[in-house]
């Protein structure tokens, strides 16, 4: 049985350009970075579950929601207040299913500003 894959993604920096801290969020509309709302289109085809996350405080979450709905960025779940440290995923093997082919987590790191319209998942 195949289940529909979830994407975690960065906002800043990979959704939108990277406005570096509080104050610029709060004082200038993000520009979407190139490809990203045909990505998230393909990923939703695929009934994949997009879960977004960043380091913005929760006391940004209106802000954040209502920005991100205006640029036509759509999810599953907002995670807030990840922080800007390094990140890292653990995750189980299934059994019977732990070759190189068929990882059940993957990492990917983009150079900043980039967009993610050509990540393959």
């Amino acid at each position: 049985m195949n289940r529909p894959k979830t994407i975690i993604c960065d906002i800043d920096g990979t959704l939108v350009t990277h406005s570096c801290g509080p104050s610029r969020i709060l004082t200038r509309k993000p520009t979407i970075l190139k490809g990203t709302l045909e990505k998230l289109e393909e990923w939703d085809k695929k009934d994949y579950n997009i879960i977004l996350l960043t380091g913005r405080r929760e006391s940004m979450r209106k802000l954040t929601e209502d920005s991100l709905r205006s640029l036509g960025i759509f999810y599953d779940k907002l995670i807030m207040g990840v922080g800007g440290g390094q990140r890292v995923l653990i995750n189980d093997l299934k059994p019977n299913k732990n070759d190189e082919n068929n990882p059940t987590a993957i990492a990917i790191n983009l150079e900043r500003n980039i967009g993610i319209s050509s990540i393959e998942v």
